[in-house]
């Protein structure tokens, strides 16, 4: 079992003509993903060539699948009627994405990656009004790396390889710091049941909780890293869910303790300001919820496998 992705989830790129949907359009199918269309206005009718794009090298996967021709659709809603698909990821500029969203989430999509960055404040607050009146609609981002069940579907741009199938959850609003948490429980030998990255921008579709419900709720998860980073108060309020429901042991890594008070340290969201979202006020409430907070980045694997009474193999 996993969460929001598996072998049979059926996946679209909304902007898939352009260098980022194409390139990691061709990623996610090398992996072994079910791409199975993608959505370009005006270039309905034609196919990306998944050969022509590939720059080689197998980067994102140990899977060999043979070159393919994806069909392109003008609208989500052709591509959706077409091939069945119930998974979008969108590379479309920041302008257009919010947009993009709402048409996925028009066309019955239930789950939407968008891995735009720089998508203004108000373009997202207006679809976050939209998706309240579509709750069976999960949004993971924007500006995220995406989601993957390794070995099994991957949405987004996280780099494939370094993943393998295994029991451990990582959620993270920082993409390269899933990266780092993943490879160090790789090379522990211990694998991932999921992996999300659900961005660092201070309006998203899904946050902290909602993914800690669902690794709760995962059989195949028996514990899961978290990392968070400063600003806003996502970081505390989880781990006062967790203190409250999780039955699993949680590690945690806070990013951005020496920041300076009114800094904003890459991602949208991670600024800290009017005393509140310190990296000491998100730390506090996490060792008081009974997570094993690590000092440093280097260290999120071992805590959690320590935390859970586990070895390196």
């Amino acid at each position: 079992m996993s969460i929001l992705v598996n072998k049979n989830t059926k996946v679209i790129c909304q902007g898939i003509t352009g260098q980022a949907g194409a390139t990691h359009t061709t990623g996610c199918y090398r992996y072994g993903t079910q791409m199975v269309g993608g959505v370009t206005p005006g270039k309905g009718g034609t196919t990306f060539d998944i050969a022509a794009a590939d720059t080689g090298g197998g980067f994102d996967g140990k899977q060999k699948s043979p070159a393919a021709k994806i069909p392109v659709y003008n609208t989500v809603e052709q591509a959706v009627k077409a091939s069945g698909a119930d998974a979008t990821m969108i590379f479309v500029p920041p302008p257009f994405a919010a947009d993009a969203i709402i048409e996925a989430a028009d066309a019955g999509i239930k789950l939407i990656c968008c891995i735009t960055e720089g998508i203004p404040v108000m373009d997202m607050i207006k679809v976050q009004q939209a998706l309240k009146l579509k709750p069976h609609i999960r949004l993971v981002g924007p500006n995220c790396p995406g989601v993957i069940t390794p070995e099994e579907c991957k949405i987004g741009i996280m780099p494939g390889y370094i993943h393998k199938k295994g029991d451990l959850g990582v959620l993270s609003r920082s993409g390269t710091l899933t990266y780092e948490a993943v490879w160090q429980l790789t090379s522990l030998g211990y694998g991932q049941s999921s992996c999300v990255g659900i961005g660092g921008d201070p309006v998203k579709g899904t946050d902290f909780i909602d993914v800690l419900k669902m690794f709760n709720d995962d059989p195949q998860t028996a514990g899961l890293i978290m990392i968070g980073e400063i600003g806003g108060s996502a970081e505390e309020e989880a781990a006062a869910w967790i203190k409250q429901n999780m039955k699993k042991p949680v590690a945690g890594f806070i990013a951005g303790k020496t920041a300076p008070p009114g800094r904003r340290m890459g991602h949208a969201g991670a600024i800290v300001s009017g005393g509140g979202g310190t990296a000491k006020s998100k730390i506090d409430a996490m060792m008081s919820a009974g997570i094993a907070v690590c000092d440093s980045p280097s260290d999120m694997g071992i805590t959690l496998i320590k935390k859970m009474g586990r070895t390196k193999k």
